[in-house]
């Protein structure tokens, strides 16, 4: 598994481009393993006569599994190397959703689920990772964002797959089909590069050299690159020290930790989980319920563009102001028509154009606004730490949102249960403004050298 060039592209920046989209296809297995559960579950709980417990624990079990996998991605990456260490989770993905097709008892299903949690998280850190390293500076930020695009397309592909699936209603077709793309996906991987930084970490100069002479052409640009990693590796990893030893760090640390808690407990991973039973309840027969959970993945993507198009324009706080209050607005009134009861057509269509409403502004603020400052707000000495440490509260906080949502609803109810999610939102809007810093326009260094100075965190973008 040598450094190896995509064999159908010649031209360095043609190279580079089909080497980052094949990468940023690892989005598209972590889309699809969210999604592909939701339509599943009401189908596996009739085969399996299970409770709505069972259920949360079979949904659940991928997000322990994520959390598992991206404690050992870090290590994983640097031992192994980024393309190793996708081929691996590309493996364990093909392997899980097999598992998921043939499971013989709701155990089985735990466990493979499981399985396919490690493949995501595996993929999800090493995925922006090496397309960080490998993407040329001018499309660094899109293929990037490209990563996130394969997401929600992922989780529309699977909620149109599990639409299909619905009519038979068999369950093992709709959780065993996406093997087919992450075998696909699996073939592709071996045809990508070594990462040139991992490369020249190993002393492999001069295969490091290779693959940059072949992403850029340009060999000034190449050298000139090659003696920036060189630079920047004389900057040594040393997270854990400077966690025990600085308590600036340990601010942005939290900062990280408390954006991914937010991210979670708006309640998106609820409706992208249960959205066939979210509209069950709202009194829509199955096959109603699986085309309005393909039109919450269509939403999700679409959505996603406003984000992608307004992030460096507003700024990252107005964005998520306005996302917040959006969320908080959209599970209120959902909320809100569940306590009144839902006893018409029109009814039935307000409440999932509110519904629809929340997606919109999640999907155009928290979703990837998160992401993109958990990263920024992290010094270079520290941020593998720091992001290894919210990308794990990440999946931790979003098993505790799987494993719960039907119990809250069998135990305060609907209402409860969405107005709950809505109050969350409303206090994310506050911990916006308290805390979060306005990160536009700001390099990485001038951000670090406000928060190692002692700076308010929400003044450290300044």
């Amino acid at each position: 598994m040598n450094a190896v060039a995509a064999p159908v592209a010649t031209h360095p920046k043609a190279t580079a481009i089909f080497t980052c989209v094949l990468a940023a296809l690892a989005g598209l297995m972590f889309g699809l393993d969210i999604g592909v559960i939701s339509g599943a579950t009401q189908f596996i709980q009739q085969a399996f006569k299970i409770s709505d417990h069972m259920i949360e624990w079979i949904v659940s079990g991928m997000m322990f599994g994520a959390a598992v996998g991206a404690v050992l991605a870090g290590w994983m990456s640097a031992a192994l190397g980024r393309k190793r260490s996708l081929i691996l989770g590309a493996v364990l993905f093909v392997v899980g959703s097999l598992l998921c097709g043939f499971a013989w008892s709701p155990y089985t299903l735990i466990a493979a689920r499981v399985v396919l949690g490690l493949a995501i998280g595996i993929s999800t850190f090493t995925a922006p990772l090496y397309l960080a390293e490998v993407a040329p500076e001018y499309i660094r930020g899109a293929m990037v964002s490209l990563y996130q695009l394969m997401i929600t397309i992922g989780i529309l592909v699977a909620f149109l797959s599990d639409t299909a699936f619905s009519y038979s209603g068999d369950w093992r077709w709709m959780l065993g089909i996406i093997a087919i793309p992450g075998a696909l996906f699996l073939f592709g991987v071996f045809f990508l590069p070594d990462s040139p930084r991992w490369l020249l970490m190993r002393q492999r100069d001069d295969e490091a050299l290779q693959v940059l002479q072949r992403l850029r052409g340009n060999p000034e640009e190449v050298q000139r690159e090659a003696n920036d990693i060189r630079e920047q590796l004389r900057t040594p990893q040393r997270g854990w020290h400077l966690f025990l030893e600085n308590s600036n760090f340990r601010r942005s640390v939290g900062l990280g930790v408390l954006l991914q808690l937010m991210q979670q407990f708006t309640g998106m991973n609820v409706v992208m989980y249960y959205a066939p039973r979210i509209f069950q309840d709202m009194g829509y027969d199955t096959k109603s319920q699986m085309w309005f959970t393909a039109i919450v993945g269509l939403t999700n993507v679409l959505a996603t563009f406003i984000a992608i198009g307004l992030i460096d324009r507003w700024g990252r706080k107005p964005i998520l102001y306005t996302g917040f209050a959006v969320m908080t607005v959209g599970l209120g009134i959902v909320g809100s028509m569940m306590h009144i009861g839902i006893n018409t057509h029109g009814q039935q269509l307000f409440t999932v154009a509110m519904l629809l409403t929340f997606i919109v502004g999640f999907a155009m603020s928290a979703g990837p606004l998160i992401w993109t400052l958990c990263a920024e707000v992290q010094p270079l000495k520290g941020r593998d730490f720091g992001i290894g440490c919210s990308t794990f509260t990440n999946w931790i906080a979003n098993m505790i949102v799987g494993a719960t949502f039907l119990s809250l609803l069998n135990g305060i109810g609907h209402t409860a249960t969405f107005w709950l999610y809505a109050a969350f939102n409303l206090v994310f809007i506050g911990f916006t403004f308290w805390l979060v810093p306005e990160t536009k326009g700001a390099t990485l260094e001038q951000i670090e050298r406000n928060l190692m100075a002692g700076k308010r965190l929400r003044d450290i973008g300044s």
